[in-house]
Order: structure tokens, then C-alpha cells, then sequence
């Protein structure tokens, strides 16, 4: 096994994630899942037991979402006036190029907020819980933004709880912070962090070192462009994939785009490629299974935009806990490893 491959006794990461994220709806609550993605939300709830429906603008994640997923999703604008079904729960992940802090972070002044849209659905179907998720830059620029939807969220009589949370902390072998604000009627408790962090090559050591079929090298011309970048962005190490750590945060341009910033793996004779759609699915948790939908770009971009999968997961126990006034085992024990 290649070094910093996984190390789970019997088990594989993708095993694991292929075991444990596997959809079902037998816990007999609906979530209704707006600005749906592909589904990496969704996926972690289904997983939990939780009935989904998914509202989705884009065709080919939403033709993700229906692919993979037990819910439907419809291909939709949603909007304030949008009508919704009735349903005990109410998820998503609102546009987040407003808050980024790779954006202009013009919030409500950027025409993709969809704030309004999310606070109206809480008006209309008045669920029991809501769950969102946002990029942590909301916290910063943004931060009275922030503050008025958590103001509106209370006036409608919700106890809100707003966390910035970090991915690896949850099983997702890379570092990705995303602010997380669950509405409830008072006694949810966020999940606790699993044992230890998960690294790049426990996730894909089996492929980071190989010349893959479709592989995309970096040329001789980017190498020189990504040491300047290197260099005048004071980088104390080259930023390619480090297997014995988690992986930097997976974004849209960095996944796909030719820049010194790309996620990328250098192999044994020193080239460099592009990470595959599914090595990128793979740090972002999602399982071998799920299949994406559509032109390779647009493959990168719902990869990149998801929650991931096992962080939603760990999110869903919880809710599903404090919902069904049950305690779960978690089947994400230290103990399981070596």
C-alpha cells in the first residue's frame, strides 16, 4: 500500500464511505433541500434516514442529484415567491459568491444572494428545524448580514445556533471551513469532532501516485507560472497534494482552473497532473458510487459547490437525535481504526 494509504483495519476509506453513506428514508421526516447542489447534503441526510426533495437552478446537478439520490429535486429558480411543499425540516446551501472571501463579499447587494428566497421558505413552511451552510467568509465582511437572517430566524421563533466548523474535523480528509446555523426549538447540540483527522492519502493513496487514463499534466509553461505564484504568494512549501495531510479546500477554480492555486499531484518522476473528478469526489467524501452528471467543467464546479457528504452526515445524526428524542450510536468510532 502506498505510503499514507489508508490505514483502517478491514477497511478502506472508500469502503467506508460507500458503507456508511448509502441513502435511505425510513425515519419518516421530510427535508426540503433548497439550492440543492448535486446533492452532497442531501446525500449526508438520506444517509441518516431523512426523506428529501431537492431544489435545484442547475440542470446538470440537478440531474446529479436525481441520479444518486432516493429524492427528487426539481430544476428550479426558487425565489420568495416560490410555493413549497410541507415539510418538517428545511436544509440548504444559499448561493455562497456573495460571502466568499474569494469574492467581492457584496452580500445583499450581490443579485445571487439567496437569503431572501431561504428566509421566505422558512416563512411559508414553518419546519421544525432548518439547517444551513455557508462559506465562512459570511462571518467576516458580511458579519451583520449574517446577523439580520439570524434576527429574522429568532423572530419566527427559532433558537439559532450559528457554529464555524472545519470539515476535517468530521471524517472529510480536507480543510474546509463552512459556517453552519441550525434553527430548532431549543436542545440541539452540534456534533462532537471524530477522533482524528483524515488525510489526502487515506482517501486517494490508491491513484495519486499513477498516470491515469484522461490525466491532464501541467506543462512545462504552468510549472514556471506556478513557482512565481509560489514565490510571490510566500508559500513556505509547494502546494501540491500533501498525502499525509488533509487536502486544502476544493473550489470550483482550483480543481479545474489553470492557476497556481490548482489542486494537483506531482508523481515519482516529477510531473505534475490535475486531480481526476472522482480523486476530487473522493476528498470531498463523496463515495465511488456517486456519479456526476454532465461536461467534465461542470463536474469540477458541483464538486467543488457541495457540502460534503460525511460532514452533512455527522449534522444529520444530530438533528435526527434531538428530532426523535433518541440517542444514536455513532458508527464513526476511534476504536474502528488502527
Amino acid at each position: 500500500m502506498e505510503e499514507g494509504a489508508y490505514s483502517i483495519v478491514g477497511e478502506t476509506y472508500p469502503d467506508y464511505l460507500t458503507r456508511v453513506l448509502k441513502p435511505r428514508q425510513d425515519l419518516g421526516i421530510t427535508a426540503l433541500d433548497l439550492f440543492a447542489g448535486c446533492g452532497g447534503l442531501a446525500l449526508g441526510f438520506e444517509a441518516v434516514g431523512f426523506s428529501t426533495i431537492g431544489f435545484e437552478m442547475d440542470g446538470d446537478a440537478a440531474k446529479t442529484y436525481r441520479q444518486n439520490l432516493i429524492g427528487d429535486c426539481h430544476e428550479i429558480f426558487l425565489t420568495p415567491a416560490t410555493e413549497l411543499p410541507e415539510a418538517q425540516v428545511v436544509i440548504g446551501g444559499p448561493p455562497c459568491q456573495p460571502f466568499s472571501v474569494g469574492g467581492k463579499q457584496a452580500g445583499s447587494r450581490d443579485t445571487r444572494d439567496g437569503f431572501p428566497a431561504f428566509i421566505a421558505a422558512i416563512e411559508q413552511v414553518r419546519p421544525e428545524a432548518l439547517v444551513f451552510e455557508n462559506v465562512r467568509g459570511l462571518l467576516y465582511r458580511n458579519k451583520a448580514y449574517l446577523n439580520e437572517v439570524v434576527r429574522k430566524l429568532r423572530e419566527l421563533g427559532y433558537e439559532v445556533d450559528v457554529q464555524l466548523a472545519n470539515a476535517k474535523h468530521y471524517g472529510v480528509p480536507q480543510n474546509r471551513e463552512r459556517v453552519i446555523v441550525v434553527g430548532h426549538q431549543g436542545g440541539f447540540r452540534f456534533p462532537p469532532a471524530v477522533d482524528r483527522e483524515r488525510t489526502a492519502g487515506e482517501a486517494i493513496g490508491d491513484t495519486a501516485h499513477l498516470e491515469l487514463d484522461r490525466s491532464k499534466f501541467l506543462t512545462s509553461s504552468m510549472d514556471a507560472y506556478v513557482l512565481k505564484y509560489e514565490i510571490a504568494s510566500k508559500c513556505a512549501k509547494p502546494r501540491d497534494l500533501d498525502l499525509s495531510r488533509p487536502a486544502r479546500t476544493l473550489t470550483c477554480r482550483n480543481l479545474a482552473g489553470a492557476t497556481g492555486d490548482m489542486q494537483r499531484v506531482r508523481l515519482a518522476d516529477g510531473r505534475r497532473r490535475r486531480l481526476t473528478v472522482r480523486e476530487a469526489a473522493r476528498l470531498q467524501s463523496f463515495p465511488d458510487w456517486f456519479e456526476f452528471v454532465g461536461p467534465e467543467q461542470s463536474c469540477f464546479n458541483q464538486c467543488g459547490n457541495a457540502v460534503a457528504p460525511l460532514f452533512a452526515y455527522h449534522i444529520a445524526r444530530q438533528l435526527a437525535a434531538y428530532m426523535t428524542g433518541t440517542t444514536l450510536e455513532c458508527d464513526w468510532d476511534g476504536k474502528l481504526f488502527a
